[in-house]
């Protein structure tokens, strides 16, 4: 398996479900696909963070403890340089093993939870 580096805060946005690393979604979307091995959709992030979260703290357990419960808006900037300065500011990241992620197509999955005139399909 291949380790990649990501930074500290969009690790803990797998690890704790909330939106904590610098590079907002995209560095969602960039660790989610490192980590399943395909690209996740927006839908489909409230399915694979649980099945994520928990194998990226078998990597990292020193996380553990960090919840990113009562940043703001204002104190974002002052608790992410806490956390660099505690944990370092990039992390080798393990993509999942096989068998600890299901692959569903984003398609089919935006079916089953969303009416079928809210899905548009392009370019497929």
């Amino acid at each position: 398996m291949t380790t990649k580096k990501f930074h500290v805060g969009d690790v803990l946005s797998v690890t704790t479900g909330k939106l904590l690393g610098p590079n907002k979604m995209d560095g969602l979307y960039e660790i989610l696909r490192h980590l399943c091995g395909e690209s996740i959709y927006t839908h489909q992030i409230p399915r694979v963070l649980p099945q994520c979260g928990p194998l990226v703290l078998k990597q990292h357990p020193q996380l553990a403890a960090v919840t990113g419960d009562g940043v703001t808006a204002e104190s974002y900037q002052q608790w992410l340089a806490g956390v660099v300065a505690e944990f370092g500011e990039l992390l080798d990241i393990e993509p999942l093993a096989d068998g600890d992620h299901y692959s569903i197509d984003p398609i089919s999955e935006a079916a089953e939870h969303f009416a079928p005139n809210r899905i548009a399909v392009m370019g497929r």
